[in-house]
């Protein structure tokens, strides 16, 4: 025989051994821990021979010994007597006869705590007390914490590794139930209590906290606690496991300091901040002509004095392995206006009667309110405000500075714009001429852009030259002053006329130099020359009339004369001029033959076949007779053909248009042959 053959022979001998041999033997706990106030289930099963078999029925009684196996001294359950007559209270709960010994003590106390040894008692001889073997129960006051343990993809992992986000977690809660009535619960942090089932309450607990990761569970700690309901108070116990969970940058933003309203000349510190695991790094940049410009790193960027270049979009951006996340803002920098400017609708130079509109602009933050104003009178007169001042029709009236000024909180800024009204040149009504031995003229025009003035004699421009002398003075940015002196004869045709001109139109005026003013009041000038050269005339008339008149006899008249009484005479006695010599009707001289009168003769009346001033030498054909006749009224009507006998002096304008000097001087003549006439001159207005 082998030995493999051995071997199992002595095996099986064993184990009929077992089988054939059963002794007395208990399966028990070693320790059980109870809390103190509550129960406490012993889970036990035994052994008897087998020769006691059929003592061990349904009437069997079991019996529990504390710290010892003494009946008298050690004895403190007995199932046989109510539980009220025992030192502890409980019963038991497995069936004896199926070697089930299961026992349950309730209301259990500190001072429960012991050893404590099971004991069988049957019909007939069975009677054991399994001495050899026992159970420690530990009362305590306090249950005992669960345990959490994490699972990632129902793997688990230690609590102190991190969590990818997105991924599925599962935290478990498990705990060792110690009997109570009701059975403890399990509740988590964030969820209500789970209720156990029935089968539960008298194994272990266990309860799960499923959820997919995200930033929001990173560093938070999840909380696990059993608690026990008990007569006076409840107890409880926690266990508790903080997730790590790693993700990309969330929540990014920056912030200001003071403020993202800087005023220009301060300083302000941009922050950046992002949730994020593990920690990011930041990068600063700028939007700069559409291009993204790289500043620096970190989390801050300082500006410690601020002007308008730094206005603009600031980007930061946060990043880890995750990925990356962007914040940005617009740093607002203010200030008081500056490049105040007024513009004009087409220009600041404006035609009369059209329309214009002033605009004023600025550059400030915040944005600006606009006021116009004007100056008048050297007053500041306000008009209104807003960006725009408009003048449907313009006139002269609004020219002149306006001002805008433009304000915010930050300070005022003004700018000006002359408003520049165009019209056409206007020559002013004190045009005039004057006359002493020279003809003088002054023209003023207004006009804008300012006029040019030009002089026109007879029709054609004049210019400086020895008989003519122009100066212009300016009296304003409008107006302009000529004046023109004559030294030159002017003959009946002369006309003189002021033209003024600009790029919107022209002016004109003709001066009547006939009805020119003299220089000193009460004098005129124009006639006293005028005069003087009749009075010589007639002296040179006078002399040839007299040998004329020895020759001729005739009084006749040619019927284009012009006779006109101009004046009635009623002191005869004295003379106009004193004359100590007088002619004769035959050319000699007389004394105080007759009385003969000077006087000057003004040709102002007569009425020129244009607006020229006839020349000097025109004068000549004009000639005025006053005569005085002392035989009455009668003759001077037949001496000088009037129908009206109402003057006894008469004066007779002679006009010869055609005719030669010497037939002129030969009908003065005729009209200084009347005898018994007194001549007198006088200053006569025609």
């Amino acid at each position: 025989m082998d030995i493999w053959t051995a071997e199992k022979i002595i095996l099986l001998g064993f184990l009929l051994k077992d089988v054939c041999c059963r002794d007395f033997s208990i399966s028990l706990p070693q320790n059980i821990q109870a809390l103190n106030g509550s129960c406490v289930i012993i889970k036990c099963r035994f052994e008897i021979q087998e020769q006691f078999d059929k003592d061990l029925t349904e009437r069997a009684t079991g019996q529990w010994f504390k710290d010892g196996t003494d009946v008298n001294n050690n004895l403190v359950f007995n199932s046989s007597t109510s539980s009220h007559n025992s030192l502890m209270k409980g019963n038991i709960t497995g069936k004896l006869k199926d070697k089930d010994c299961t026992t349950v003590f309730h209301e259990l106390r500190s001072d429960h705590s012991a050893q404590y040894y099971f004991r069988i008692e049957g019909e007939g001889g069975l009677k054991w007390t399994y001495s050899e073997t026992s159970v420690s129960i530990h009362v305590i006051d306090s249950p005992t914490k669960p345990t959490v343990q994490l699972y990632v993809e129902q793997k688990e992992v230690q609590d102190q590794e991190e969590v990818f986000e997105g991924r599925s977690v599962s935290l478990r809660c498990s705990a060792e139930t110690l009997c109570s009535s009701p059975p403890p619960t399990l509740t988590w942090s964030s969820t209500p209590r789970i209720p156990l089932s029935e089968s539960s309450r008298l194994e272990e607990l266990i309860s799960d906290l499923n959820f997919t990761a995200t930033h929001r569970q990173h560093r938070v700690t999840f909380t696990c606690t059993i608690t026990y309901q008990l007569q006076d108070k409840n107890k409880t116990a926690q266990d508790n496991i903080t997730l790590h969970v790693q993700y990309s940058p969330k929540n990014t933003s920056v912030s200001v300091l003071p403020s993202s309203s800087v005023l220009e000349g301060g300083s302000v510190t941009l922050t950046c901040s992002s949730d994020a695991n593990p920690a990011v790094n930041y990068t600063w940049s700028r939007e700069s002509e559409g291009q993204m410009e790289q500043l620096q790193t970190g989390d801050t960027l300082t500006f410690d004095r601020i002007d308008l270049k730094h206005r603009g979009w600031y980007y930061c951006t946060a990043q880890n392995q995750h990925g990356t996340q962007n914040s940005s803002v617009m740093l607002n920098i203010q200030y008081a206006p500056k490049n105040t400017s007024v513009s004009v609708s087409a220009s600041s130079s404006v035609l009369e009667g059209g329309s214009v509109t002033l605009t004023c602009s600025s550059d400030a933050n915040p944005a600006v309110t606009y006021t116009w104003s004007r100056e008048s009178e050297g007053q500041m007169e306000q008009l209104q405000t807003g960006d725009n001042l408009t003048f449907d029709r313009i006139d002269l009236k609004h020219r002149g500075w306006y001002y805008c000024t433009a304000q915010n909180q930050h300070g005022t800024q003004n700018s000006s714009v002359m408003l520049n009204i165009q019209y056409a040149p206007k020559i002013s009504p004190s045009s005039n001429c004057t006359r002493t031995d020279v003809t003088v003229c002054f023209c003023e025009a207004d006009g804008n852009p300012s006029p040019e003035l030009e002089w026109h004699l007879s029709g054609r421009p004049v210019t400086n030259s020895s008989n003519t002398f122009i100066s212009e003075e300016r009296l304003s940015s409008t107006g302009l002053r000529s004046s023109i002196t004559l030294h030159q004869s002017l003959t009946h045709t002369s006309t003189l006329q002021c033209v003024s001109n600009n790029t919107h139109g022209t002016a004109s005026h003709r001066f009547n130099l006939l009805h020119s003013t003299p220089q000193v009041s009460g004098f005129h000038h124009f006639s006293f020359w005028v005069g003087v050269a009749g009075g010589a005339s007639v002296m040179m008339i006078i002399c040839g009339i007299s040998l004329i008149c020895a020759r001729r006899e005739s009084n006749t008249r040619r019927d284009d004369g012009i006779e006109l009484i101009l004046a009635d005479r009623e002191d005869e006695s004295g003379p106009d001029c004193a004359n100590n010599a007088m002619l004769s009707p035959t050319g000699s001289v007389t004394q105080n033959h007759e009385e003969l009168h000077y006087t000057f003769i003004d040709f102002t009346n007569t009425q020129p076949e244009s607006e020229e001033i006839r020349g000097i030498s025109s004068l000549t054909t004009d000639y005025a007779v006053v005569q005085h006749y002392p035989g009455g009224v009668s003759e001077a009507e037949s001496s000088t053909g009037g129908d009206q006998p109402n003057s006894r002096i008469a004066a007779v304008v002679m006009s010869e248009k055609n005719q030669t000097v010497l037939e002129q001087e030969a009908k003065m003549g005729e009209v200084f042959s009347q005898q018994s006439e007194d001549t007198t001159y006088e200053n006569i207005n025609i």
